[in-house]
């Protein structure tokens, strides 16, 4: 059967022409997504009630994988003695490790409370200006060093300094300066080795669940290392209550948003972003990093920073992204 001709109608008032057509949507900023995500998940607190029905539910696993070891032990030494036995000793070594990791926990939580207390004092010394008081901070600043080697000449040279400040507030500066500055340094090559990863594994990770987990892993191993740095070492229950902390801080002093330190940033990570997108983004997200890591310090810190200046954002992202690139060229 033979078919005639068709007839299509064309609307007119349908058609674009390249002055008429809409403008194809712009690149939005990077905005540092993996770690928002990561501080969305530090500043998230459990309700009471919730914490409460987790300890309950962690208590009654644990009660009921003891008492399905111990019957299992049990019944084996009844079947079979040797083997038996075997499996009681197994069991001990078990408990024996689980009883470790909670003391371990529990004296790295003493080691962060020693820090508070530390703080505390600098704060009543430099309120009251009594140089009794600061005095008392400086020897047990100097004796919370003292099994550090590399730490052996600045206590030496405190002590040697001393008695020629007659007053609270410049043997606070002393103590500081020469106690602290060295250990500052290294917090901030931690702080920069920790910005130039979480940029690069954005970059380099295609996956935004597995950017967010591992932005979340290279932090919190970042405040644990700058936590041993002045004296902390924070166990993993410990690092997280860090990581809360400071998340809080940053959240109390308004650090989350773009400041002044991070405009550069941002903005070189809009510019780069034309070229790469995720390479943009790790460089929004490194410099997040280098905020939540000079955050870290001020909260692990024994004194605060007072005669030393606080390290800036953009200083360590510019140390960070130039290591980067010589790492890329070697």
């Amino acid at each position: 059967m033979s078919r005639g001709p068709t007839l299509i109608e064309l609307d007119d008032t349908a058609t674009d022409t390249p002055a008429t057509a809409p403008q194809p949507p712009e690149d939005t900023p990077p905005t540092g997504a993996a770690m928002q995500a990561t501080l969305a998940l530090g500043r998230r607190r459990m309700s009471w009630l919730g914490r409460m029905g987790w300890a309950a539910a962690l208590a009654l696993l644990g009660m009921a994988l003891s008492l399905a070891a111990w019957d299992f032990v049990t019944g084996l030494i009844a079947r079979n003695p040797s083997l038996g036995w075997v499996a009681g000793g197994l069991l001990g070594l078990v408990a024996l490790a689980c009883l470790g990791v909670a003391l371990r926990e529990w004296a790295g939580f003493r080691r962060l409370r020693r820090l508070d207390d530390l703080r505390q004092l600098a704060d009543r010394a430099r309120h009251d200006d009594t140089r009794a008081t600061a005095l008392k901070l400086m020897d047990r600043l100097s004796g919370l060093y003292s099994a550090r080697p590399e730490m052996r000449w600045h206590r030496d040279r405190l002590a040697e300094l001393a008695p020629d400040k007659p007053d609270a507030e410049g043997l606070l500066h002393l103590t500081e300066t020469t106690l602290l500055m060295p250990l500052d340094q290294a917090a901030r090559a931690e702080v920069e080795a920790a910005a130039r990863q979480v940029a690069l594994l954005t970059a380099m990770l295609p996956m935004a669940l597995v950017d967010v987990v591992a932005a979340l892993a290279v932090n919190l191993r970042m405040i644990r290392r700058i936590a041993e740095i002045y004296g902390g070492r924070a166990g993993a229950l410990g690092s997280i209550r860090l990581l809360r902390g400071v998340v809080a801080h940053l959240l109390a002093t308004g650090a989350v948003a773009v400041g002044e330190d991070m405009l550069g940033t941002v903005a070189s990570g809009g510019v780069v972003s034309k070229l790469s997108r995720r390479f943009g983004e790790g460089l929004v997200n490194g410099a997040l990093t280098a905020r939540l890591g000079i955050a870290a310090m001020s909260i692990c810190r024994p004194l605060p920073f007072v005669a030393v200046q606080k390290p800036r954002t953009g200083a360590i992202m510019s140390t960070a992204v130039s290591g980067l690139f010589e790492r890329a060229n070697s």
